[in-house]
């Protein structure tokens, strides 16, 4: 692809586009940074050319608490984009941004707005000079610094994803109809980088295998035999060490599984995921997060509960071209 393109021959200011990226969980129990599911819960974000500056209009989760220069991760998303169509001066934008997913929750926020980014801002580039699928896959990974939450956000369903950086590959999964997620999320946050900073260097051999063949079981299960997600959803490589970061998120995960449903950390947490086989076991998964003992103190703050009923969407990141936005 060429390089140091004059932005004023690949792109038009005023012109505009909208993208609608899911949410998504990664990890998915045992497929530590490999498995992802998207969720049908969505951010939008129209994104418009301008020659110079920045303007924001963001409205929702998070909205308050990011920045409005060249540090929003949106915009270094979409200049990421048009740096790997070879621009290298580059023009100014406007972003209207209403975000769903919540922040600092393991639902994938960061992956939402990579991924929105760098659509965007290759859909606005002219015909002939964007990145092809594989391109936007790979920055958008890049910019989020692995894939697993990245591949569902753009491919929907279920994903598996692999390699290294810059290399990143994903083969996405159809989930049965029949699933439906549960998200249980608490009225606080734990970071991404606090989370990871628990894991140890090692594990134990044993522990290794057993995630393996869970993790193995998650996608038949995902995709044939529901009957087997509560075996599958097993882990033994992050969440029992991620635990004293968010005590009542794991009390939860253990008081559900204990009544036999597919709980698990979404991402690297607090969020509780839920995967029921059935809108009746969705039912008693609800009524089971709602009772008294599910709302806990945590250094002195009392825990409440969010809970949606999501699906799981079959299409990712969506896109709409604005044709008479200039």
């Amino acid at each position: 692809m060429a390089q140091n393109l004059d932005w004023r021959d690949v792109l038009v200011p005023g012109r505009s586009v909208s993208v609608s990226v899911p949410a998504s969980t990664g990890n998915v129990g045992p497929g530590f940074d490999s498995l992802g599911l998207a969720l049908e819960h969505r951010d939008t974000v129209e994104l418009t050319v301008l020659a110079s500056g920045l303007e924001f209009e963001l409205q929702g989760e998070g909205s308050e608490s990011v920045p409005r220069t060249e540090d929003h991760l949106l915009v270094r998303s979409v200049r990421a984009a048009w740096t790997a169509a070879g621009l290298a001066d580059q023009p100014g934008m406007r972003i209207a941004a209403r975000n769903r997913v919540p922040h600092g929750r393991g639902m994938g926020s960061s992956a939402a707005c990579a991924v929105a980014g760098v659509v965007a801002g290759n859909a606005l580039l002219a015909e002939g000079h964007r990145l092809d699928d594989d391109g936007v896959f790979q920055v958008s990974a890049s910019m989020e610094g692995h894939p697993d939450n990245v591949a569902p956000a753009l491919h929907g369903g279920l994903t598996i994803s692999w390699g290294e950086p810059g290399a990143w590959r994903t083969a996405p999964v159809d989930v049965l109809d029949e699933i439906v997620p549960i998200v249980a999320i608490p009225n606080y946050e734990v970071s991404t980088a606090l989370a990871r900073s628990l894991l140890p260097e090692t594990v134990a051999h044993r522990d290794a295998a057993r995630n393996a063949g869970r993790a193995a079981l998650l996608v038949e299960a995902m995709t044939r035999r529901p009957e087997h997600l509560h075996a599958a959803t097993a882990d033994s490589l992050h969440q029992p060490f991620r635990a004293p970061a968010m005590p009542p998120s794991a009390a939860l995960v253990s008081a559900l599984r204990e009544r036999g449903h597919a709980a698990l950390i979404s991402g690297a947490g607090p969020t509780v995921l839920v995967l029921a086989a059935s809108a009746a076991e969705a039912d008693a998964v609800e009524a089971a997060i709602a009772e008294p003992a599910a709302g806990q103190d945590r250094s002195g703050e009392h825990i409440t509960w969010r809970v949606l009923r999501l699906t799981v969407p079959e299409q990712g990141a969506t896109l709409r071209m604005h044709p008479h936005s200039i």
